[in-house]
């Protein structure tokens, strides 16, 4: 089977890129969105949880820029300039994987103080949600994507068909 270069990239390197391109991103994404629920459920901007949500949002934020900044000049310009995608699903998995550097980043200037300054605390609160929601949204079309066979996304010669695996 064919993978994308999302896939590959996860697959390639292990455990290392799996680490510190998946866990490390998604573990701080998944603190941020359950203990946005706990500080939107509460209205807490103080505390514990609050302080933890501040922290995952802002190293997250941090962490995926480096991860963005890498790919996007170790993979996708070498890829796009060398005609190097392996179709659309290719180009859609490593795309959206990437847009999550517009939610995570986000979050973290929000919690930094840098977005949103002449907001309200609540509407600071509904922006991060809405950057919490965008960012499981984007991670989870990256990762079922990812998932496919990009060869699936290119046309086959006549007579030919990709074979279940049972085949």
């Amino acid at each position: 089977m064919n993978m994308t270069h999302y896939m590959e990239l996860l697959a390639t390197n292990q455990p290392w890129n799996l680490l510190i391109f998946m866990a490390v991103p998604v573990i701080l994404a998944e603190t941020v969105a359950i203990t946005e629920l706990a500080v939107l459920f509460t209205q807490q901007q103080s505390g514990p949880v609050r302080r933890l949500n501040r922290v995952a949002g802002i190293v997250a934020g941090i962490w995926f820029t480096g991860i963005f900044v890498h790919l996007l000049s170790a993979a996708v310009l070498p890829l796009t300039t060398g005609g190097g995608w392996r179709g659309w699903i290719d180009v859609v998995a490593v795309g959206f994987y990437l847009f999550g550097i517009v939610p995570l980043g986000g979050i973290a200037l929000l919690d930094l103080g840098l977005l949103g300054r002449a907001m309200t605390e609540r509407d600071r609160m509904k922006l991060h949600a809405a950057f919490v929601g965008l960012f499981l949204i984007t991670a989870h079309v990256a990762m079922i994507a990812g998932m496919l066979d990009p060869t699936l996304s290119t046309p086959q010669p006549a007579g030919m068909m990709h074979m279940h695996p049972s085949s």
